[in-house]
């Protein structure tokens, strides 16, 4: 695998840590932030408008959607609603409140925070993907430029053995010339798994072509992690179709 490998799969797993790590402290922050806003407010309670202060808590609101799931800002939301009951709105430190505006309020706070925190939740989705779509490119063309420069075929199915075992989180991945042996599960072109027990314990065969001619074929050993996403698996069969046209041009290698 070459130095530059983007490490797609370490990425997804200390992510997923991380994310698991950082949704955790959200619902924490979730449940306990807008209690504390309301409880700085209380001072300046009788001088506050009921409509300045639930906007100061979905402000409390956004900043933990931004940083955790959207449980965590549906939990701020919920928080946001009690606390500015209890606090702010009479009769003051009881789960109760005599105003109808101050109902309407309330329910605007929490109807606004759950919308808010979906919002946030999506728009940080989309930056993951766009993450991964990035490196998912950068991958492939580090290949092709291989491809293009590297003197021997061997180079290539080399580097593509190293970049499928990080892409996909695979224990091995070995590739063979030559004829098919045995009927082994196969990771075909649309992404999905045929055979055998799907991505199991077994290896998996991902066959490689070169001008519609069967050259050899990458022999994958998944994982103890899930079925890669299917953005990967059809990352990984373009993997393999550039090792095929650049055997099919640098002739067959090794036996």
């Amino acid at each position: 695998m070459s130095t530059g490998t983007w490490p797609l799969t370490r990425f997804r797993t200390d992510g997923a840590r991380a994310g698991a790590s950082r949704n955790a402290t959200a619902l924490a922050a979730g449940l306990t932030a807008p209690f504390l806003v309301a409880l700085a407010l209380v001072p300046i309670r009788t001088d506050l408008s009921h409509t300045n202060a639930a906007l100061i808590l979905v402000v409390a609101v956004v900043a933990v959607a931004a940083l955790g799931s959207r449980t965590a800002g549906v939990a701020a939301a919920l928080s946001a609603a009690a606390w500015f009951d209890f606090f702010l709105t009479r009769p003051y430190e009881t789960f109760g409140i005599a105003a109808s505006a101050d109902i309407e309020t309330a329910v605007l706070l929490l109807v606004v925070g759950v919308i808010v925190s979906q919002l946030a939740a999506r728009a940080r989705r989309l930056e993951l993907v766009t993450v991964t779509d990035a490196a998912h490119l950068t991958l492939l063309h580090r290949t092709a430029d291989l491809a293009r420069s590297a003197s021997s075929a061997d180079t290539v199915v080399d580097h593509v053995r190293g970049e499928l075992v990080t892409l996909l989180g695979l224990r091995a991945c070995r590739f063979e010339y030559g004829t098919l042996l045995g009927r082994p599960p196969r990771l075909l072109q649309d992404g999905e798994v045929s055979g055998g027990r799907g991505w199991a314990e077994d290896e998996i065969e991902l066959r490689v072509y070169g001008n519609g001619r069967y050259l050899g074929r990458f022999m994958l050993t998944p994982g103890p992690g899930p079925l890669p996403p299917l953005q990967a698996r059809l990352v990984a069969v373009t993997l393999a179709d550039q090792t095929g046209a650049n055997l099919d041009t640098a002739g067959p290698g090794r036996p």
